[in-house]
């Protein structure tokens, strides 16, 4: 959902610090100010700093069940300005968010290293066949087209949803036919773009003019396109959407539309799942994972188990 930004390496970090921090210094939109799927340049006082996962210690039950000889993994992130994505701390180096804090996590309990590189959102799945990355952590959506190509292990459920400006006519979006003759904004090679795509042919069908679909890499384009009058209405992540409506004067939150798993993303075939699947679980027994998600404020995105490449939810 985001721009593409400039490609760097990460220092290894151990697992076993009690200091442990996922670190970067790119530039572009995944810099200090920048916007992740809610598209709100986050204030640094805003971003919640607890350290709730540098005390997780190795299982060495989920650990054997890496492959052979794996020590350290090379992880792709897209980078983002606000809570619960992907954003920086005051230093502009420090990455936090959600999916940083849960991949943590899972690196702690399999005793792993991880290499962080950033990129586009829409550039990492793409990349995982080629080996340019062992796996990638964005909150991507499991969808069955999805899972023709890239194998997931699930840790959260998150999902589609729609919010507008206060001006609006529109209320809670449940058929897309409501969109018809609308412009709707959204993150350039999400979920949201392809369910729109899909739906397009509803309004056609029905006699009505379809709907434009808009669509930015840069994701705080999504907002001022829809703050400017551009976009009648944004579709995106349900927490994305929740955290934007809360800190941006004028917008509503209309409702969640269709809830996804969201997991870590693979090549497909990975022999990684078992044992990512394992140290998810590991978090869900022990209490790291429900403080995590406190500490995001996205406690009711929480899942039981996690699961590999489960079937998309239908609603």
């Amino acid at each position: 959902m985001r721009t593409p930004v400039r490609r760097h390496f990460l220092p290894f970090f151990a697992i076993t610090s009690a200091t442990l921090l996922l670190t970067a210094c790119g530039s572009g939109s995944g810099g200090p100010g920048g916007a992740d799927a809610s598209g709100v340049a986050a204030a640094s006082d805003d971003v919640p700093t607890a350290d709730v996962v540098s005390a997780e210690k190795k299982d060495d039950a989920a650990a054997g069940l890496l492959p052979a000889g794996t020590r350290s993994l090379t992880v792709a992130v897209s980078v983002g300005g606000t809570p619960p994505g992907t954003t920086y701390l005051s230093d502009g180096r420090t990455l936090t968010g959600q999916d940083v804090d849960v991949t943590k996590a899972v690196a702690n309990v399999l005793g792993v290293r991880l290499k962080v590189e950033q990129a586009s959102f829409e550039a990492i799945l793409p990349a995982l066949d080629s080996g340019k990355y062992d796996f990638g952590a964005s909150n991507f959506g499991v969808t069955d087209e999805r899972r023709r190509t890239i194998d997931f292990v699930t840790y959260v459920n998150d999902g589609q949803g729609f919010a507008t400006r206060e001006d609006s006519k529109l209320k809670k979006i449940t058929d897309l036919k409501q969109l018809c003759g609308l412009n709707v904004a959204t993150g350039a090679g999400t979920t949201f773009e392809a369910t729109l795509e899909a739906g397009r042919h509803v309004c056609t069908d029905a006699g009505e003019k379809a709907y434009e679909v808009q669509t930015y890499a840069e994701s705080g384009a999504v907002w001022s396109s829809l703050q400017q009058g551009r976009s009648d209405v944004v579709m995106s992540t349900i927490n994305g959407l929740r955290y934007a409506v809360a800190h941006q004067p004028g917008l509503i939150f209309l409702n969640e539309f269709h809830r996804l798993d969201v997991g870590f993303a693979f090549k497909k075939g990975t022999r990684l799942a078992p044992a990512f699947r394992a140290a998810v679980n590991k978090l869900i027994a022990d209490g790291t994972y429900d403080r995590i998600l406190k500490k995001w404020g996205t406690s009711g995105s929480a899942i039981t188990t996690s699961r590999i490449s489960p079937p998309e939810l239908r609603n």
